[in-house]
């Protein structure tokens, strides 16, 4: 008998994603107060995920839309989603757009907006076809950010400072030293607002210092806007340092995600907004990212988009969405709130003010490894090992507990 091909049963076995890991552990848990700390998704005071009514009322509008069919959209996604899209992170009055020198691409997702944008410039960034590009992603980050550019092709993806751990702040000098000491025409992915996963954001000051160096020394600015409206309760303060970029005369990217600020995790919207040097520019790059996109994806879906587009396009539902954000990001303030509140009258060792100090969906508690297996084990408190938690996990509910047991942690385990 001949011997079948046996190729596939080598695969190794590939490591679980940390944070769905957690949840299914977290699922299986029978413990009755256990705590989920760890996906990035917003919950209400009762712990459910939450549809906002302003996306309630859109999608009755779309059903009763009987001029809507399910025809391919463009390969680069419904104009109207984008354009709206670009105009919420760059602002009606960017003069990037009145020069007809932005254009997008909707995107599955925020991450399926990175993709897009790494894929374009490992092809045509600093010379045709080049892996060699150093891409720098801030030390930590979001865990996703390394793997999508490493996937792309390139080569050479390095930290940059931007975590002290000792003050529980920005280092900003040493984010400084490496915007000067790095390659010139390197590609800076840099957190909008909220940063994930330290919730740890510069100064309007300190980003003016940022773009100062990296104009200078010829970088490549590659935003990335999961939480616009969702960090402060304000569009124009959470774009503000993409704002300042583009008024700074920098060609950029800037990836956009509608997960959180709409609640829609599972439609997967997102838009990769370009900045272009001029209108001619523009649709050459938009002509090569339609040809990485056939080959990814090939059409975008539409039901998201178009959500997110009448939404944005009716000053009524505009208005509204505003509020609904705002309940959100005012919710996540008030834990936070509480959350340091309770620590220091518990007499916790430490300083607990960054809890305050940082913002958005994300806190970086500066627990340690063993403090944070401790509160998943002995606690039933599900956390990242880096000690990030998701401050929407915390309701008037549990916070009690979770205080409590961040105390018992600290001061049982160092």
């Amino acid at each position: 008998q001949g011997s079948t091909p046996r190729a596939i049963s080598i695969v190794p076995q590939a490591a679980p994603v940390a944070v769905f890991k957690l949840t299914q552990d977290f699922n299986n848990d029978q413990f009755p107060n256990k705590v989920n700390l760890g996906v990035g998704a917003y919950r209400t005071d009762e712990g459910q995920p939450w549809v906002l009514p302003v996306v309630k009322k859109v999608e009755k509008i779309i059903v009763h839309d009987d001029r809507l069919n399910h025809e391919y959209l463009p390969i680069l996604g419904l104009p109207e989603f984008r354009s709206s899209a670009s105009k919420i992170v760059l602002g009606d009055n960017s003069p990037a757009i009145l020069e007809n020198r932005v254009g997008a691409v909707q995107c599955l997702g925020g991450t399926g907006a990175l993709k897009i944008g790494a894929e374009f410039l490992r092809r045509f960034y600093n010379g045709s076809n080049n892996t060699k590009t150093p891409i720098y992603v801030s030390a930590p980050t979001w865990e996703n950010h390394n793997a999508v550019f490493s996937s792309a092709g390139f080569e050479d993806v390095r930290p940059y400072r931007y975590w002290d751990a000792e003050k529980r702040g920005l280092d900003l000098a040493g984010f400084l030293g490496d915007l000067e000491s790095c390659p010139e025409h390197s590609v800076f992915v840099l957190h909008a607002c909220a940063h994930n996963p330290t919730g740890t954001d510069p100064t309007q000051e300190q980003w003016k210092q940022i773009a100062e160096v990296m104009m200078r020394r010829k970088l490549f600015a590659f935003f990335d806007s999961a939480y616009q409206g969702f960090a402060s309760g304000s569009l124009e303060k959470d774009a503000w340092a993409v704002r300042y970029f583009v008024s700074s005369g920098f060609e950029m990217f800037c990836a956009q995600s509608f997960s959180k600020n709409f609640g829609l995790y599972n439609e997967r919207v997102g838009n990769l907004t370009v900045v272009a040097r001029d209108a001619d520019n523009l649709k050459r790059v938009l002509s090569q990212m339609e040809k990485v996109v056939r080959i990814t994806w090939s059409n975008p879906p539409s039901q998201g988009a178009r959500i997110v587009t009448i939404t944005l396009t009716s000053p009524e539902l505009f208005s509204e969405w505003q509020e609904n954000v705002k309940t959100m990001a005012n919710r996540v303030l008030l834990m936070r709130s509480q959350l340091k509140a309770k620590l220091q009258a518990l007499g916790t060792p430490g300083t607990w003010d960054h809890i305050t100090d940082q913002i958005g969906m994300f806190s970086f508690t500066g627990l340690n490894p063993k403090q944070v297996e401790y509160l998943v084990k002995e606690k039933h408190i599900y956390l990242m090992a880096s000690g990030r938690i998701n401050m929407c996990g915390l309701t008037t509910k549990n916070i009690d507990y979770v205080a409590e047991s961040i105390h018992e942690a600290v001061t049982k385990v160092q």
